[in-house]
């Protein structure tokens, strides 16, 4: 769900009581359409996000942690010439629209007070966030419009900021009555007339009031008297929750929240709710997983699309060898051809296109293509190259593929490292690999004062360290040199996974432990979901590795499997233990 205008003036309201006496103290841009301003008060710091993305555009506090980029994006830097230091003065909604008006007081260059003001425009895919002078010029916005774009509205530097054009419908909240008397003359169900004949609802609150009603897909100008008091009461319902509000988000079947209001939403019947103090706490919580996920995915995006198309070209590769490792494979007949043709010398004449002579082999009669240009014998050396070539292609192409399985199997578990990367440092670790490994030729290596990632960390029930490697080279180092002989490995069967070992510290490990470890070698693998999944698993003193392998790679001959399902809860409980 988007914010509609109506939630936003709850929030403008929110914001501008709890930003005040704030002063912003640093500006960061993590990604493209997000900004985040850390606010300094006196009795605390506070978070300020500002998020220009089409699918989760919002402004709100939160307690959410942010990766930065190492080099701040151009629209950063120039919220830091004008904003930093800046004192908050206010924040507004204007009414019926989806825009929030946020005011602050800085100094300029010269030294002088000077107003400035952020709109931030959270209208679906035209999102936005707008700098605005004291004389009310645009500065810059963070997604520019030209007139190639729009027509009607412009948003350039050195223009005139303006309001986005009105639909002159009365507004839902002043104009209550109004929107009404509206609503009852629109040829069209209830919600699509409170939609169409009111500005600032949104959606999900037009379909309660349809709800709260019980008029179902009656037409608004059908309705009848009785009707029509009903659909009056629960409009002026949902005004009493906006003087009152009981801010409410609604999970779906799968416990992901689907839909949020200002007000409780009844029209889910039977579905989990859960009420918050503030809009900014709900907003908050609805959109921070979302947002990581969909944050990643931008910082990946490129390393997404190398890998993949790396794997689909070593495919191709491997499917032009074996095709051609069929046409290879009938070169036997050649050399029978060059041996029958020496046996016969004497019957061939040059410039005969064939000749048919006994197969010694078989007794069969065998007809032999010949090129006329050529002798006898030189038809028969002709065979035998030939032989040679495509014995020679066999060994070649036999070898070929089997580095290509391998080289395969290897990019799959880079491309399943890319996919389920919790955060920027393990898409670094996976960028470094891969330059290691000759696929990326440019790559800016991470900042010498950061510490490279540990491993994942989960204690099982009976007390043992459990470790998971992150991406191939942390399965290296986890294998080969942080565990010793007796720690037990595990592994999922011919798939891409993580490294899972037990760290014995020299004890027995109890099968408890053992089917922890083996679950958690499935909840880190590309199998993750499947019924009942195979699992190696041996002492470390039994792996080995070679210089040609590459990284993640090893080799293991004495081991157990066992068919493992996951159980839900214990991972939570594993879960609970992760560091």
């Amino acid at each position: 769900m988007a914010l509609d205008a109506i939630t936003m003036s709850l929030l403008a309201a929110e914001l501008d009581e709890a930003l005040q006496g704030s002063r912003i103290d640093k500006i960061h841009q993590p990604s493209r359409d997000e900004v985040v301003f850390h606010m300094r008060k006196r009795d605390g710091n506070i978070k300020l996000l500002l998020s220009a993305r089409s699918g989760s555009a919002r402004i709100c506090l939160t307690n959410e942690s942010f990766e930065n980029p190492q080099t701040p994006p151009s629209f950063c830097m120039l919220l830091r010439k004008y904003l930093s230091g800046a004192r908050f003065i206010g924040a507004a909604s204007v009414e019926g629209e989806r825009i929030i008006m946020l005011t602050f007081t800085a100094t300029s260059e010269m030294g002088d007070t000077v107003n400035i003001d952020i709109a931030a425009e959270l209208m679906g895919r035209y999102a936005n966030l707008v700098i605005i002078n004291g004389d009310g010029k645009i500065v810059d916005a963070m997604k520019r419009v030209d007139a190639d774009a729009s027509s009607v509205r412009q948003l350039l530097p050195g223009l005139m900021y303006k309001l986005p054009p009105n639909r002159d419908n009365p507004k839902f909240i002043s104009q209550t009555p109004a929107v009404i008397e509206k609503v009852f003359g629109f040829n069209g169900t209830v919600d699509q007339a409170f939609l169409r004949c009111s500005q600032g609802m949104g959606p999900v609150v037009a379909r309660e009031i349809a709800y709260l009603a019980g008029v179902g897909d009656t037409y608004a100008d059908k309705l009848g008297d009785f009707q029509k008091t009903a659909v009056t009461a629960a409009a002026n319902k949902v005004v009493e929750y906006f003087q009152n509000p009981q801010f409410t988000v609604v999970y779906n079947a799968q416990g992901n929240p689907s839909e949020y209001s200002f007000l409780p939403l009844t029209q889910y019947e039977g579905l989990e709710t859960k009420s918050f103090d503030t809009i900014n706490q709900l907003l908050d919580e609805y959109y921070s997983e979302k947002d990581k996920a969909e944050r990643l995915r931008q910082k990946g995006k490129d390393l997404h699309k190398l890998v993949q198309n790396l794997v689909e070209r070593t495919t191709r590769k491997q499917i032009a060898r074996r095709e051609e490792l069929a046409q290879s494979t009938d070169n036997e007949k050649y050399r029978i051809y060059g041996e029958l043709l020496t046996a016969n010398l004497y019957q061939i004449e040059k410039g005969m296109k064939k000749i048919e002579v006994l197969n010694y082999y078989d007794n069969s009669t065998v007809t032999i293509p010949l090129d006329p240009k050529l002798t006898g014998n030189q038809n028969a050396q002709k065979y035998y190259k030939e032989y040679k070539r495509k014995q020679t292609a066999v060994k070649m192409l036999t070898m070929l593929i089997a580095q290509g399985e391998i080289e395969l199997e290897y990019l799959q578990s880079v491309s399943y490292s890319v996919n389920n990367a919790a955060n920027e440092a393990e898409l670094m670790a996976v960028r470094a690999e891969l330059h290691g490994a000759g696929y990326l030729k440019y790559y800016k290596s991470r900042d010498k004062k950061q510490k490279p990632q540990d491993f994942i960390r989960y204690t099982s029930s009976d007390g043992f360290l459990i470790l998971v490697g992150r991406n191939n080279r942390q399965n290296d180092r986890l294998t080969m040199k942080t565990a010793r002989g007796k720690d037990m490995w595990f592994h999922t069967k011919n798939a891409p996974g993580s490294h899972v070992v037990v760290m014995s510290e020299g004890a027995d490990i109890p099968l408890t432990t053992q089917n922890e470890a083996a679950m958690l070698a499935v909840y880190h693998s590309s199998q993750k979901g499947n019924a009942k999944v195979e699992v190696d698993y041996t002492f470390v003193k039994n792996i080995r590795k070679t210089n040609d392998l590459k990284p993640g790679m090893v080799i293991y001959n004495e081991y157990e499997s066992a068919a493992i399902t996951v159980e839900n809860e214990v991972i939570e409980r594993l879960e609970r233990t992760r560091k």
